[in-house]
């Protein structure tokens, strides 16, 4: 039986980064980084943000929020903390350190005026006891790019492709990167330095591809679309049978991205395209001629936690009218406990105040968080007993309201 640890909890002192990252490195199984991803991330922790858990002097605890603006339904750009870097040492494990480092965390969310809080979850179920909730889901894919055909639009021929070195037109890249936030509910709009991230390309973390590559597709001299992208070779006794890596591509105009694919799909000595995160709605599962020779996975992605009800369901928008009363329950914000009014119009936006009038709907902060983004409905979290109907229909007024034309997604951890 072990019992709770008096660890101290502290704003992290810069001087104590390297003590913090290694506690931070143990917890995650000791595994080395390059020096330049560690120099990466050193430089991106704000230390102000961050806290460590010791016990006799030594870091047995961390948890760090990064300063993002988040994309919401509707193409707003809402502050986010991005919960990060948590970990506990192995010798206090189930005494009582993650619990205090999430109460100091969230707290300090609110008090920094931030209505939401975001997370990647190492293990899913760890979360949803804070009140994260699963709100993205990413895609994973090994496609058969032999045995499938594209079927682009007519305007795809028209664009010029050219290889170029990543870093050369990373600036260009980053354009179209901004452009596309807004169209996607759980996009990241990146700050100064997170653009060095998908150039991170360390060859002790090839597992056999080349370095990074990337392709460019260009109209009238203007970029308008990149891949970034390894190619792994592989051979058997019938010839080559090489792996595209597909590590990012983004171009929001369709002929674009059409030819983007189409580029990778004809690489030669290859026969496979891999990705690890896309959309789950991305364009290719209608570009491609065969889906199940996609080898289509689905896994969580982006968790969300509604720090301050009210504040968060104004800030995004709405596809319907809605006028809903939510019964919300949260034992460990319990700032957000009791009846929340959400009248809302796609128009006019909406308003979510405290009130004393009957509830509509009953649910969870939790339930809150996965519903947020507009890809995960009330109703079908209502059919798994999660959201309970208290006024006949106003299930099904809340759900449409909620949801979204896209699919939310996150294009990079962090």
């Amino acid at each position: 039986m072990t019992t709770e640890v008096a660890a101290e909890l502290r704003v992290l002192r810069s001087a104590e980064w390297d003590e913090w990252y290694d506690s931070l490195t143990r917890a995650f199984g000791w595994v080395a980084e390059s020096s330049e991803e560690r120099s990466l991330w050193r430089e991106l922790t704000e230390s102000e943000r961050s806290i460590g858990a010791w016990d006799d002097g030594a870091c047995v605890g961390t948890a760090g929020a990064f300063s993002f603006r988040l994309t919401v339904p509707g193409g707003g750009l809402v502050p986010a903390a991005g919960v990060t870097m948590v970990g506990v040492a192995p010798t206090h494990r189930r005494r009582g350190v993650l619990r205090s480092m999430m109460r100091r965390q969230l707290d300090d969310v609110r008090a920094w005026g931030e209505p939401l809080a975001v997370l990647t979850a190492s293990e899913p179920e760890i979360y949803g006891r804070f009140g994260y909730g699963i709100a993205t889901r990413q895609m994973t894919a090994e496609v058969d790019t032999h045995r499938i055909r594209l079927a682009v639009p007519p305007e795809t021929d028209e664009l010029r492709l050219r290889l170029a070195d990543p870093a050369a037109v990373d600036d260009a890249c980053e354009a179209v990167y901004a452009a596309s936030v807004p169209l996607r509910p759980g996009m990241l709009a990146r700050l100064p330095g997170w653009e060095r991230l998908p150039l991170l390309d360390p060859e002790s973390e090839r597992a056999g591809a080349s370095p990074l590559q990337c392709v460019v597709a260009e109209d009238d001299g203007e970029i308008v679309g990149y891949a970034r992208y390894a190619i792994k070779p592989e051979w058997d006794a019938a010839g080559a049978k090489g792996v595209v890596v597909l590590r990012d591509i983004c171009a929001p105009d369709p002929a674009a991205y059409a030819a983007l694919w189409q580029f990778l799909f004809g690489i030669d000595l290859t026969s496979t395209v891999t990705f690890r995160n896309r959309p789950v709605d991305d364009p290719l599962l209608h570009l491609a001629s065969d889906i199940r020779r996609c080898r289509i996975g689905i896994r969580d992605s982006l968790h969300v936690r509604l720090v301050e009800v009210g504040a968060a369901l104004e800030s995004r928008a709405y596809t319907t009218r809605a006028d809903v009363v939510l019964e919300v329950t949260d034992s460990f914000c319990p700032w957000n406990e009791g009846r929340w009014r959400l009248t809302a119009d796609a128009k006019d936006g909406a308003v979510c105040r405290r009130t004393g009038e009957p509830a509509d709907l009953a649910l969870s902060v939790q339930e809150l968080g996965a519903a947020y983004l507009g890809g995960i409905t009330l109703s079908e979290l209502a059919a798994a007993g999660r959201v309970r109907e208290l006024r006949q229909g106003a299930l099904r007024e809340a759900s449409v309201a909620f949801a979204c034309d896209v699919q939310p997604w996150l294009p990079h951890g962090f």
